[in-house]
């Protein structure tokens, strides 16, 4: 009997240990794919860097180096007067902050008025909206320039602002996270005589703020990458953005391209977007999370 008790605890310890060093190989392969994964995205943003502090004679080199001979921060300063980014990241903010403004705006009244109002057509009139989104933003993009071309908006703040302040997909991303919350509570308010306004900015407002700093960052993001659009109707030296003033900044007159001072533009440019990304991701996470999907 002891015997037999013995080979089912050795038979038992066998297949606990079996069962670990499965668990460890299966941690150590995900972590090592992870990491390879890791190391193939941050592969691009560590040449940006290293090439920024290239010579244009080291860059040129038929074999590239994996770290700057002689590191060249001067470029940096090059990069920042050549291209004035002084002045295209004072046009690029004054886009973001008062496009975002305008839209959250939009998007917290329409928002609202899609989860909690009662009217006739809501539910047709939003599910055409939805349809809106199936549409290429590019086959709007004729139409849009042939209407502010006849408003006389072209090289104006104006072009860059209204055109998209209304997305569909923050409506309906601000839309699911207004439908959470219980509907007693409105009703509640509106036996106590709370206006619609005031319920929504006491009450909803407060707690659907991890969509809206989602939407803001995204919306922020979306203004700061902008690129087509603002080329085409404002690429003047007054109104011109930080995507298109890149461009051909660090083309000299013979055709030549100093590229490590064009790649020290590009990491000043893309800093402040890394830094919203590390420090805010987990409010974008959050935003998109708690919209859930009730219809």
């Amino acid at each position: 009997m002891s015997d037999t008790i013995t080979m089912k605890e050795k038979n038992i310890q066998q297949v606990s240990a079996a069962q670990k060093t499965m668990q460890i190989l299966v941690k150590f392969f995900t972590y090592a794919f992870l990491i390879l994964m890791a190391l193939i995205v941050l592969f691009p943003f560590y040449w940006m860097i290293i090439s920024s502090l290239k010579t244009l004679a080291e860059y040129r080199l038929n074999v590239p180096t994996f770290f700057p001979q002689q590191i060249m921060f001067s470029n940096y300063a090059e990069a920042f007067t050549t291209a004035s980014l002084g002045q295209l990241f004072y046009n690029t903010m004054i886009v973001g902050v008062v496009s975002t403004l305008l839209s959250l705006v939009i998007t917290v009244l329409s928002a609202f008025a899609f989860a909690r109002l009662e009217f006739k057509g809501r539910d047709t009139m939003f599910g055409l909206l939805l349809a809106t989104m199936m549409i290429p933003g590019e086959l709007f993009t004729i139409t849009n320039y042939a209407t502010v071309t006849q408003l006389g908006w072209m090289n104006t703040y104006r072009v860059l602002i209204i055109p998209f302040l209304v997305s569909v997909f923050y409506i309906y991303l601000l839309r699911q996270n207004f439908m959470q919350i219980p509907n007693e509570l409105y009703l509640a308010a509106k036996v106590d005589g709370t206006s619609d306004l005031k319920y929504l900015w006491k009450v909803m407002v407060p707690l659907s703020l991890p969509t809206l700093i989602s939407i803001t960052i995204l919306k922020m993001m979306g203004s700061w990458n902008s690129y087509i659009w603002p080329r085409l109707v404002a690429n003047d030296e007054a109104h011109r953005m930080i995507t298109n003033g890149l461009r051909n900044a660090f083309t000299e007159t013979s055709g030549d391209v100093n590229y490590p001072v064009q790649m020290a533009a590009v990491a000043l440019v893309s800093a402040p977007l890394f830094l919203v990304f590390v420090f805010l991701r987990k409010y974008i996470m959050a935003g998109v999370s708690r919209s859930g999907i009730k219809g």
